[in-house]
């Protein structure tokens, strides 16, 4: 019965817009989940992270589709992929700062970076055709997620997560056209032509982990929109109560804006039905999370640990330039490898901080759940609505989200600390290890300083009489 209520409740909001759009404004409007996330599942599939796009039945509603090509696709990516990274080892272990650098800590960060490359990528793309059932079961609550919040009055804004979901794609692209561009301009400075192969494990390594970042990033950004939205209905209810006293909501027709994204509309229930639908949208937010979680888990460990390495050695090849230990002979302009190696720096650290934003963003919004949950109880008089908030309370106390990294260390702000005192720690390393290999200067000969050792040693052998 539920669901055939929510269905056609689905159906009634996509009954008040247009149901055909003409010219490209219906690539710009989404009236469904699906269509709010379609540009992201068509920049996966085309890059062979995803096996299914989304498509439309025969009644208008979208839904994800896996296709034959899509799995050729990866097998493609991957082959490809692989068949570079061996060239470049065959290649004498060819990479970017390869040609720039030439010494036992270089080539020591050559080998990890082409390793570390090599599998990991190859495990962003195994990792996310496995459990691809977790990415659509999780889409999956979080449609039921956004019917269950029409039940409480909230209505989502698809159109504006689709035009979110275009500024990303934008943003990412325009970022690795960007760093592309400026790789081929240093080496070209240099007069220096890399091979094609070590182009497209360069250009491929850093549009696959953009894309999964930006996967992660938006489906981290739903949950928190959901947790948002839940907030925002249990503080109205909290508004509806005057005097400590508990009274039935109002029927009214305004609308409220609850954010950019989704609207608010008073509805007319009893305050305990809507802690219990509180209660199921919270559960199912957490499912859907935990769900995401677990498919993104591998992905994440493996996006943090390259941008680690990367930031390492950048930071190295940096320092060693500015501190002017490494002579490079005139083969490159000191400013121009100086902006790039630190961009790219910069662009691996805004991937940490893009992961770990969203999810402390997230973690944040479901903390403050509990803070709303506690002040109803403490407003409530009614036996029975202080036991549906009890109920809530011990629900947020045992039900928490949180994400991780392979369960190895956790996503959020602790995060930062972590890395800066291992990134200090390696710089050190790696800059005493550069200072050890500096041959030291030769011992003076006798013939150009005869006269201070035979004097010293005179005077040495009178004191000593």
């Amino acid at each position: 019965m539920d669901e055939d209520t929510n269905g056609i409740e689905a159906q009634e909001v996509r009954a008040t817009r247009p149901q055909r759009v003409s010219g490209l404004r219906r690539f710009f409007q989404a009236q469904q989940l699906y269509e709010s996330v379609q540009p992201l599942f068509l920049i996966t599939f085309w890059h062979g992270l995803t096996p299914f796009f989304i498509k439309s039945d025969g009644a208008g509603n979208k839904k994800l589709k896996e296709s034959i090509f899509g799995y050729i696709n990866t097998f493609l990516h991957i082959t490809i992929y692989v068949a570079c990274y061996l060239l470049t080892v065959m290649n004498d272990f060819e990479t970017v700062a390869g040609y720039f650098f030439n010494s036992g800590v270089s080539r020591f960060g050559d080998t990890l970076q082409i390793v570390s490359g090599l599998i990991g990528v190859t495990i962003i793309y195994i990792t996310a055709m496995l459990p691809k059932h977790r990415l659509k079961y999780s889409l999956r609550i979080v449609q039921d997620i956004d019917l269950m919040l029409h039940k409480v009055g909230v209505k989502i804004i698809y159109t504006k997560l689709l035009h979110y979901s275009y500024f990303s794609i934008l943003l990412v692209f325009a970022v690795d056209t960007v760093y592309s561009c400026g790789n081929f301009m240093l080496l070209k400075s240099a007069n220096l032509e890399p091979s094609t192969p070590l182009y497209i494990v360069f250009t491929l390594q850093h549009t696959v982990i953009s894309i999964a970042t930006m996967m992660y990033h938006g489906f981290v950004k739903m949950v928190e929109m959901r947790l948002t939205m839940l907030n925002k209905v249990l503080k109205k209810l909290a508004h509806q109560w005057d005097n400590s006293i508990v009274k039935p909501m109002p029927k009214q027709r305004s609308l409220q804006c609850l954010d950019s994204f989704s609207m608010y509309t008073i509805v007319t229930n009893n305050p305990c039905e809507i802690i219990q639908e509180s209660m199921e949208i919270h559960h199912m937010i957490c499912d859907a999370a935990s769900t995401a979680n677990k498919y993104f888990t591998y992905q994440l460990l493996t996006i943090i640990s390259i941008a680690f390495l990367l930031i390492v050695f950048d930071a190295y090849y940096v320092l060693e330039i500015l501190l002017g230990k490494s002579a490079h002979e005139g083969k490159f302009k000191t400013v121009e490898f100086v902006t790039f190696f630190s961009c790219q720096m910069i662009l691996y650290v805004i991937a940490i901080v893009s992961i770990v934003e969203g999810s402390n963003r997230a973690i944040q919004k479901s903390e403050k759940t509990s803070g709303i949950v506690h002040s109803l109880l403490n407003k409530a008089k009614n036996a029975e609505l202080k036991e549906k908030l009890q109920q809530f309370s011990l629900q947020l106390l045992h039900l928490k989200i949180h994400f991780t990294a392979a369960g190895l260390f956790n996503i959020d702000r602790t995060l930062y600390f972590t890395i800066s005192g291992a990134l200090t720690t390696y710089l050190i390393i790696l800059l005493q290890f550069s200072n050890s290999n500096v041959p030291e200067p030769p011992f003076p000969s006798m013939e150009e300083n005869d006269t201070i050792p035979i004097r010293s040693l005179v005077s040495n052998l009178t004191i000593g009489g």
